[in-house]
Formats: C-alpha cells, structure tokens, sequence
C-alpha cells in the first residue's frame, strides 16, 4: 500500500471511531468543514447561495456546498451523496428491564443487521439526549459496558447442526450489571457520563457499538476491519474528495454538493433522509439566488451529475454461489460501479463512463458489480435521488466483506483510491 493510502486508511480508522452514532459522524464532519473554511447556515438563509463554502445540519445529517465566485443560472452542479447511519441496535424509549436478577437494555433493531454478529461482543452506547429545553447533548460511552450473551450448547445441542435460530425480541436483550432493575437508571447513568441532570432529559437517540478499535490486519496489513465501513467508509472518502475538488484549480466552474443522510438503512423517507425534500431546498435556493430563469434550473440539474456512494459486497471465498461470476468485486481492485437493470441502482451507460473517465484521470483501478440473476441486490441513495431530483446518477462504492455486521472488512487501499476517483468526478467539467 502506497504512503497516500495508507494515510487515507489511517485517517478513516480515526474517522469511524469519532462516529459511533450519526450525531457523532455528523459533528466530527462539520469539525473537519469548519477546519476546511466552510461556515454554517441556517435553512433557508439568504445567505445560502452566497459564493463561498457553506454547510447546513438537520440532526443526524450534513449538507456542504461550495459556491465558486462567478457562478451563473447555468453552472453546473456536481453532487456526491452518502448516508451517516449504520445497522444497529437502538435503545427502546423506556430501556430499563431484566429478569432473573440481571439488569438488561430494551432496544429496537434498526436497519437490517446480522443479528448473531452481535452476540458475545464489548458493546459501548452512544447517541444523542434531548432535554426539555429542546437542547441536545452527545453521550458516548466508549468503553465496555454491555453485552448479548449467547445460549451455550450445553443447553441447545443442536445449534451448530440446525443453525442459530434468534427472537429479536427475546434473544437480542444485552445484559449490563447485576441485580434489581430500576426505571430510569440507564438514563440517569448517560446523564451523568454527558454531564446533565438526569430530570432535565425528555427524551433520546441512542444506539449500541462494538467497543473494539478498527485496525489493520493481515500479513501485510492490506486489510481494515472495522464496524460501521457500511457506510462511514463513504461518508470520509466523499469529504476529502470534497474538499480537495474546494480547492483544485480549473473546477471554478462548477458548484460542488456534499450531503450525508441519515436513516438511509431504514429507506430515507425522514425529514433527515434522501427522500425528504432538504437537499432538493438547497439546490433550489442557489438556484434562485443566482437568477436562474423559468426553465433554466431545470436545464441546469440536467446538466448535473450526482454520485451516489454507498459500501457493496465484496466477493466472499466461502460463498462463490452467491455472486455473478463474471462481476466479482474484489478488495484492492479499486471502487466499483454498481449497475442493476431494474433500477435498484442508478448508474446508466452516459453514467458509467463518466465514472469510468473519472477513474482514468484519477490513475485508479476499477470494477463493476451486477448481482447474480438469482440473488436480488440492495440499493442505494442513488435512484431517491435521480428521480427526486432529475440528475444523472451513478452509484459506486467500495466492496466490503461481511456488509452490515457489527465488524465488516475492506481492502486497506480502496478507501485511498475511492477519494482519487471521486475527486476527479466532482472536478470533471465533461
């Protein structure tokens, strides 16, 4: 692995760590835009479409523009889009129960998590308390401090032979101390870690993590493991090609758009996700700002292009049935372009080359990925987004073994090569 992308992989390592909650990822991306100029607005702020850089938060979600001086009606915008939310475990409103003498958590599976991944593993808890004031304050506890205990085959002989069977209801209650359980503890116990009173607290966000550090791994250390790589591995990647494309020379003619939604794991129809109408706000704010005629914003969003970034599966050596054999994602290989005929991806041909362009100019590897014909893929950001908005749309992203477990795996260099390539789609005037 090169020094560039090594530095990449390092820096990402640190990034996941500061968000083990969308509240968390998105502070530590406003800490890294202001580092990098930009300054915040409120929705709906004149100052919206002002030449300069500029980010606006709605909770768990980020949107960062850069005007350059000069921009008309007809400049072009260059969008890249990623989601802050990862599978998980949320903590139910009234958390507190047990039984048997253990005192345990409530929660609530959010998104589409390997269940069993969650067993048997250091589990901290972070998020967000809101308190009557209608203030909120971030909480992490980053230290072991829960744990989902597994059944021992002593009492369920059968389970390797038959398969681990979980309720979610039942077999997914962490345990976290022992004896009676009292309402309000837990939330008393975040209280104090976050340095509020306890009776000011109305109510929370707050989900479970693994505790332990991303790393490198392997004999060369060409691995990163790590949780939340679905979709953290994203949300970095886009802001240092962000950045980056803020200050290259011979992209002024273009406007460039970071945005980072939450509850995309759910399908995005929140006020915070891509579904919802705030980015479409923003983009309809610069656009009138600048002037732009009865029919010229819509001239100029065809003119547009957007790329949707969002972690794939890579191909697993244990379960090549289950891939396309022709369109094996491989890590190391570089970002792949996601394609789908049904639309589960928007990524079409005038897309995929412009990809594929970007890809060349950046002097990066690249793939492509089409599910099995048997297999039914997920989907992305990507098709909300150009039927929300009319832009062209390609999805990409990098490939990532053991997607939505509470640990994934990817190549230590692709993050490297997705911040190449993507640079080089948002500066790209073609």
């Amino acid at each position: 692995m090169s020094e560039p992308g090594q530095t990449t992989a390092l820096d990402l390592l640190d990034f996941i760590r500061s968000g083990p909650s969308p509240f968390h990822v998105t502070a530590e991306l406003v800490r890294r835009l202001r580092a990098g100029g930009f300054s915040a607005q409120a929705e709906g702020d004149s100052q919206t479409a002002t030449a300069g850089k500029h980010y606006l938060v709605r909770d768990g979600t980020v949107v960062a523009w850069h005007q350059p001086p000069g921009a008309l009606a007809t400049t072009p915008v260059r969008i890249i889009a990623m989601h802050t939310d990862s599978p998980t475990l949320k903590v139910k409103p009234r958390p507190d129960t047990g039984t048997a003498g253990w005192r345990q958590v409530g929660v609530e599976v959010y998104g589409q998590p390997l269940w069993n991944s969650w067993l048997d593993r250091d589990l901290g808890l972070a998020g967000r308390l809101v308190l009557f004031d209608g203030s909120s304050v971030l909480v992490n506890v980053d230290r072991p401090l829960l744990r989902v205990p597994q059944l021992a085959p002593h009492l369920d002989r059968e389970v390797n032979d038959r398969g681990l069977k979980l309720d979610p209801q039942s077999h997914l209650l962490p345990v976290w101390g022992l004896g009676d359980v009292r309402s309000g503890e837990l939330i008393e116990f975040l209280a104090a870690e976050a340095g509020v009173s306890a009776a000011e607290v109305a109510a929370h966000d707050l989900v479970l993590h693994d505790v332990s550090a991303p790393t490198l791994i392997g004999q060369r250390y060409e691995l990163l493991a790590a949780p939340r790589l679905d979709n953290l591995s994203s949300t970095h990647a886009g802001l240092l090609a962000f950045l980056r494309a803020a200050e290259t020379t011979g992209s002024e003619d273009l406007i460039h758009v970071y945005a980072a939604f939450d509850h995309e794991e759910v399908g995005s129809t929140s006020m915070t996700g891509a579904a919802g109408p705030l980015l479409e706000n923003v983009l309809r704010q610069i656009s009138s700002e600048l002037a732009a005629g009865e029919g010229q914003g819509t001239r100029t969003l065809a003119a547009s292009r957007c790329l949707s970034v969002d972690a794939m599966n890579a191909v697993h050596p244990n379960y090549l049935e289950w891939h396309d054999p022709a369109h094996l994602a491989v890590p190391n290989g570089g970002p792949t372009l996601k394609v789908n005929a049904n639309q589960h991806y928007a990524s079409d041909a005038p897309g995929a080359a412009a990809w594929a362009r970007a890809c060349r100019q950046a002097g990066v590897p690249s793939q492509v990925f089409v599910s099995r014909n048997s297999v039914q893929c997920g989907s992305t950001l990507g098709p909300i987004l150009a039927a929300r908005l009319g832009i062209r749309t390609v999805d990409v992203g990098i490939p990532v073994l053991s997607m939505h477990s509470v640990r994934e795996l990817c190549g230590a260099a692709d993050p490297g090569f997705l911040v190449d390539a993507t640079a080089a789609f948002l500066c790209d005037p073609t």
